[in-house]
Protein backbone atom coordinates (compact mmCIF):
# COMPACT_ATOMS: atom_id res chain seq x y z
CA UNK A 1 0.00 0.00 0.00
CA UNK A 2 1.49 3.39 -1.23
CA UNK A 3 1.78 6.71 1.48
CA UNK A 4 -0.25 8.24 -0.68
CA UNK A 5 -3.54 6.15 0.49
CA UNK A 6 -2.21 6.06 4.36
CA UNK A 7 -3.77 9.80 4.48
CA UNK A 8 -6.54 9.94 6.65
CA UNK A 9 -8.94 12.72 7.90
CA UNK A 10 -9.44 13.63 10.95
CA UNK A 11 -12.14 15.73 12.24
CA UNK A 12 -11.30 18.45 14.97
CA UNK A 13 -12.53 20.30 17.99
CA UNK A 14 -14.23 22.65 15.90
CA UNK A 15 -15.93 20.46 13.54
CA UNK A 16 -13.68 21.20 10.69
CA UNK A 17 -11.70 18.49 8.84
CA UNK A 18 -7.92 18.26 9.01
CA UNK A 19 -5.92 16.05 6.79
CA UNK A 20 -3.27 14.16 9.41
CA UNK A 21 0.40 13.56 7.77
CA UNK A 22 1.13 10.43 5.78
CA UNK A 23 2.48 7.53 7.56
CA UNK A 24 5.83 5.80 7.08
CA UNK A 25 5.82 2.29 6.64
CA UNK A 26 7.01 2.11 9.89
CA UNK A 27 4.71 3.44 11.80
CA UNK A 28 1.46 2.37 9.85
CA UNK A 29 2.64 -1.55 11.22
CA UNK A 30 2.47 -0.12 14.74
CA UNK A 31 -0.82 1.79 13.90
CA UNK A 32 -2.22 -1.56 11.89
CA UNK A 33 -0.38 -4.12 14.60
CA UNK A 34 -4.05 -4.69 16.33
CA UNK A 35 -5.78 -4.96 12.69
CA UNK A 36 -3.48 -7.37 11.34
CA UNK A 37 -3.92 -9.56 14.46
CA UNK A 38 -7.58 -9.52 15.02
CA UNK A 39 -7.61 -10.25 11.16
CA UNK A 40 -5.72 -13.64 11.32
CA UNK A 41 -8.39 -14.46 13.96
CA UNK A 42 -11.19 -13.39 11.82
CA UNK A 43 -9.67 -15.42 8.69
CA UNK A 44 -10.05 -18.45 10.98
CA UNK A 45 -14.12 -17.65 11.76
CA UNK A 46 -14.54 -16.78 7.72
CA UNK A 47 -12.89 -19.68 7.01
CA UNK A 48 -15.42 -22.49 9.34
CA UNK A 49 -18.54 -20.47 8.55
CA UNK A 50 -17.56 -21.10 4.64
CA UNK A 51 -17.29 -24.65 5.12
CA UNK A 52 -20.97 -25.15 6.95
CA UNK A 53 -22.43 -22.55 5.04
CA UNK A 54 -21.14 -24.58 1.96
CA UNK A 55 -22.35 -27.70 3.01
CA UNK A 56 -25.73 -26.32 3.86
CA UNK A 57 -26.65 -24.46 0.48
CA UNK A 58 -24.88 -27.65 -1.39
CA UNK A 59 -26.61 -30.43 1.35
CA UNK A 60 -22.98 -31.97 0.96
CA UNK A 61 -20.82 -32.71 3.62
CA UNK A 62 -17.15 -31.77 2.78
CA UNK A 63 -15.78 -34.80 1.53
CA UNK A 64 -14.59 -37.56 3.84
CA UNK A 65 -16.08 -35.53 6.74
CA UNK A 66 -18.60 -37.47 8.79
CA UNK A 67 -21.50 -35.96 10.38
CA UNK A 68 -20.26 -36.50 13.72
CA UNK A 69 -17.14 -34.35 12.45
CA UNK A 70 -19.40 -31.95 10.67
CA UNK A 71 -21.24 -31.42 13.78
CA UNK A 72 -18.22 -31.29 15.76
CA UNK A 73 -16.97 -28.48 13.54
CA UNK A 74 -19.59 -26.34 13.88
CA UNK A 75 -19.49 -26.68 17.65
CA UNK A 76 -15.94 -26.13 17.70
CA UNK A 77 -16.15 -22.68 15.63
CA UNK A 78 -19.18 -22.03 17.73
CA UNK A 79 -16.83 -22.32 20.92
CA UNK A 80 -13.77 -20.29 19.52
CA UNK A 81 -16.31 -17.24 18.24
CA UNK A 82 -18.13 -16.91 21.74
CA UNK A 83 -14.14 -17.37 23.47
CA UNK A 84 -13.14 -14.68 20.99
CA UNK A 85 -15.83 -12.40 21.60
CA UNK A 86 -15.37 -12.56 25.64
CA UNK A 87 -11.64 -11.72 25.81
CA UNK A 88 -12.59 -9.05 23.23
CA UNK A 89 -15.36 -8.05 25.67
CA UNK A 90 -13.60 -8.16 28.89
CA UNK A 91 -10.30 -7.27 27.81
CA UNK A 92 -10.05 -5.15 24.58
CA UNK A 93 -13.23 -3.33 24.09
CA UNK A 94 -12.87 -1.46 27.34
CA UNK A 95 -9.62 -0.20 26.78
CA UNK A 96 -10.76 0.69 23.11
CA UNK A 97 -13.71 2.37 24.20
CA UNK A 98 -11.86 4.89 26.35
CA UNK A 99 -11.21 6.86 23.11
CA UNK A 100 -13.17 5.35 20.53
CA UNK A 101 -17.44 5.24 20.70
CA UNK A 102 -17.37 2.11 18.25
CA UNK A 103 -16.11 -0.08 21.24
CA UNK A 104 -18.56 1.44 23.93
CA UNK A 105 -20.40 -1.44 25.96
CA UNK A 106 -23.33 1.50 26.40
CA UNK A 107 -23.77 1.31 22.50
CA UNK A 108 -20.69 1.25 20.51
CA UNK A 109 -21.28 -0.57 17.41
CA UNK A 110 -19.21 -3.47 17.51
CA UNK A 111 -20.41 -4.02 21.05
CA UNK A 112 -24.08 -4.14 19.25
CA UNK A 113 -23.02 -6.12 16.89
CA UNK A 114 -21.58 -8.70 19.11
CA UNK A 115 -25.16 -9.10 20.78
CA UNK A 116 -26.88 -9.61 17.52
CA UNK A 117 -24.16 -12.46 16.92
CA UNK A 118 -24.82 -13.88 19.93
CA UNK A 119 -28.18 -14.55 19.55
CA UNK A 120 -27.52 -16.51 16.55
CA UNK A 121 -25.03 -18.45 17.91
CA UNK A 122 -27.02 -19.69 20.70
CA UNK A 123 -29.36 -20.96 18.37
CA UNK A 124 -26.68 -22.75 16.13
CA UNK A 125 -24.90 -23.88 19.19
CA UNK A 126 -27.95 -25.56 20.33
CA UNK A 127 -29.04 -27.20 17.16
CA UNK A 128 -25.41 -28.78 16.35
CA UNK A 129 -25.90 -29.60 20.20
CA UNK A 130 -29.30 -31.20 20.38
CA UNK A 131 -28.20 -33.35 16.65
CA UNK A 132 -25.16 -34.48 18.56
CA UNK A 133 -26.80 -36.29 20.88
CA UNK A 134 -29.30 -37.18 19.05
CA UNK A 135 -32.46 -35.24 20.72
CA UNK A 136 -33.26 -34.07 17.02
CA UNK A 137 -32.33 -35.18 13.35
CA UNK A 138 -29.67 -33.12 11.52
CA UNK A 139 -30.78 -31.32 8.49
CA UNK A 140 -28.48 -28.96 6.14
CA UNK A 141 -31.84 -26.92 5.58
CA UNK A 142 -32.70 -26.30 9.17
CA UNK A 143 -28.89 -25.39 9.72
CA UNK A 144 -28.95 -23.08 7.02
CA UNK A 145 -31.88 -21.28 7.89
CA UNK A 146 -30.23 -20.95 11.48
CA UNK A 147 -27.27 -19.56 9.88
CA UNK A 148 -29.06 -17.15 7.56
CA UNK A 149 -30.58 -15.35 10.50
CA UNK A 150 -26.80 -13.52 11.70
CA UNK A 151 -24.60 -14.38 9.10
CA UNK A 152 -25.15 -10.87 7.19
CA UNK A 153 -24.15 -9.19 10.71
CA UNK A 154 -21.07 -11.85 11.66
CA UNK A 155 -19.47 -11.24 8.03
CA UNK A 156 -20.30 -7.37 8.26
CA UNK A 157 -18.72 -7.81 11.58
CA UNK A 158 -15.56 -9.61 10.78
CA UNK A 159 -14.78 -6.62 8.55
CA UNK A 160 -16.22 -3.55 10.35
CA UNK A 161 -14.09 -4.63 13.47
CA UNK A 162 -10.70 -4.92 11.50
CA UNK A 163 -11.33 -1.85 9.74
CA UNK A 164 -12.29 0.19 13.07
CA UNK A 165 -8.80 -1.58 14.20
CA UNK A 166 -7.09 -0.17 11.21
CA UNK A 167 -3.87 2.31 10.79
CA UNK A 168 -6.44 5.13 9.65
CA UNK A 169 -9.11 4.83 12.58
CA UNK A 170 -6.36 3.95 15.47
CA UNK A 171 -4.29 6.96 14.44
CA UNK A 172 -7.37 9.38 15.16
CA UNK A 173 -7.38 8.01 18.56
CA UNK A 174 -4.00 6.50 19.66
CA UNK A 175 -0.55 8.37 19.54
CA UNK A 176 2.04 6.04 18.21
CA UNK A 177 3.75 5.69 21.97
CA UNK A 178 -0.10 4.70 22.91
CA UNK A 179 0.01 1.83 20.01
CA UNK A 180 3.68 0.65 21.02
CA UNK A 181 1.90 0.27 24.38
CA UNK A 182 -0.78 -2.03 23.57
CA UNK A 183 -0.52 -5.57 24.32
CA UNK A 184 -3.78 -6.73 22.68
Amino acid sequence: MGKDKRQDVQANSSGSDEPLPPLSDHDFRIYNHMADKMDAFHNYFRSSWTLLWTACTTSRRPQNMTLRQFLAQGLSFAEHLAAHHAIEEQFVFPRLAARMPEFDPRGGDMVAQHARIHAGLGAFEGYLKRCQRGEEDFEMGALKGIMEGWGEVLWAHLDEEVRALGAENMRKYWSKEDMMRMHM
